[in-house]
C-alpha cells in the first residue's frame, strides 16, 4: 500500500532479512536498482520519490523478489513531507541518501558552458535537491540509529577519482556530498554508526537508455542499476563496515574486494573519463 506525505500527517545477493532500510529517490534511476536488491536480499525497504506510478511499480517488484515495501510519496525539499516520512519509521538500519530531482528539473540541465554563463537558480537547484535534501535526511535518520549502537549511512555520489566534473556546480554539489559523508563518520563513529560515499560508474538508467535510443552509442562498459545496488547490500552485511567509514567507494571495486557481478554476469570496473575528456 502506498502512503502519501502531507504535512501534519502522522549475482543474488546474500540476505539482510532484519534490516530496515530507506532509500530516497528511488522511483527510478540507481534508487530504483538500490532499492530492488535489498528487496531481493529480503529486506524491509521504505522507498520514497515525488512519482507515486514509479514507487508503485518499484515496489511491486521489491515484494515479488521476497522484500517488503512500503513507497511513500515525498518531496525532500519539502522538510514538512520529510519529517512526516520520518514519523512512520520508527526504527533504521539503514538510509542510502540517493535523491537528486533528476537532470531535467535543473533549470539548465548540465551542460558544460562556463559557470559564469550559468545563472544561480542552478546551483540553487542542485543544492537543494541534492545535498541538503541527503542533510536533512541524514539528520532524521540518526536518532533512529542511536538506540540500535549501530547503523549504516550510504550517500551516492557522482566521483571520478577525484577529478573535475566539468560542471562548476555539479561538482561542488557532489564533492559536497562527499564531505558530508566523511564528516557524518567522525562525529558517528563513536555510535557505531558508518557513513560512506558510494559511486557507481555508467548506469543504464531509464534517462540514458531513453538518449540511447535516439542516438545510439556505445554501451560496453556500462552497467546496471542494480549493480550499485549489489554493493549496497554487500556494504550492509560487512560486519568490518567501520572500517570503510569515511571514504569514497566505487561499485566497480567492491564488486572485486566482495566478488559479486552484475544482473549480466559481469563485473564492469569503475568509471573513469575518456582519454583527453579530463580538465585535471
Amino acid at each position: 500500500m502506498r502512503h502519501r506525505v502531507r504535512p501534519g500527517q502522522g549475482g543474488k545477493t546474500r540476505g539482510v532479512q532484519a534490516v530496515i532500510t530507506l532509500v530516497t529517490g528511488a522511483s527510478r534511476g540507481i534508487g530504483r536498482g538500490i532499492a530492488y536488491s535489498l528487496g531481493e536480499a529480503k529486506a524491509t525497504v521504505y522507498l520514497s520519490g515525488r512519482t507515486a506510478a514509479g514507487l508503485d511499480s518499484a515496489a511491486g517488484e521489491i515484494e515479488r523478489r521476497g522484500g517488503k515495501a512500503i513507497p511513500v510519496v515525498c518531496d525532500h525539499t519539502d522538510d514538512a513531507q520529510v519529517e512526516v516520512l520520518f514519523n512512520r519509521i520508527p526504527a533504521l538500519d539503514l538510509l542510502v541518501n540517493n535523491v537528486w530531482g533528476g537532470y531535467e528539473n535543473h533549470p539548465n540541465g548540465l551542460g558544460m558552458e562556463p559557470f559564469w554563463k550559468m545563472g544561480m537558480e542552478d546551483w540553487d537547484g542542485m543544492f537543494t535537491r541534492g545535498l541538503r535534501a541527503h542533510i536533512a535526511a541524514s539528520r532524521l535518520a540518526i536518532p533512529r540509529m542511536l538506540p540500535q549502537g549501530k547503523g549504516l549511512i550510504v550517500t551516492t555520489i557522482a566521483w571520478l577519482s577525484g577529478k573535475y566534473l566539468r560542471h562548476l556546480y555539479y561538482d561542488l554539489a557532489k564533492q559536497g556530498c562527499a564531505r558530508l559523508a566523511y564528516a557524518l563518520a567522525l562525529e558517528l563513529k563513536p555510535h557505531g554508526i558508518a557513513s560512506v560515499a558510494l559511486a557507481p560508474g555508467f548506469v543504464r538508467t531509464e534517462a540514458v537508455m531513453a538518449a540511447h535510443a535516439k542516438h545510439p552509442f556505445d554501451l560496453s562498459g556500462t552497467e546496471s542499476p542494480e549493480y550499485i545496488g549489489r554493493a549496497v547490500v554487500h556494504l550492509a552485511r560487512d560486519a568490518g563496515m567501520m572500517s570503510k567509514s569515511g571514504r569514497v567507494l566505487t561499485a566497480g571495486d567492491l564488486a572485486r574486494e566482495y566478488g559479486f557481478t552484475d544482473v549480466d554476469g559481469k563485473q564492469p570496473p569503475a568509471f573513469e573519463f575518456p582519454p583527453g575528456m579530463a580538465l585535471d
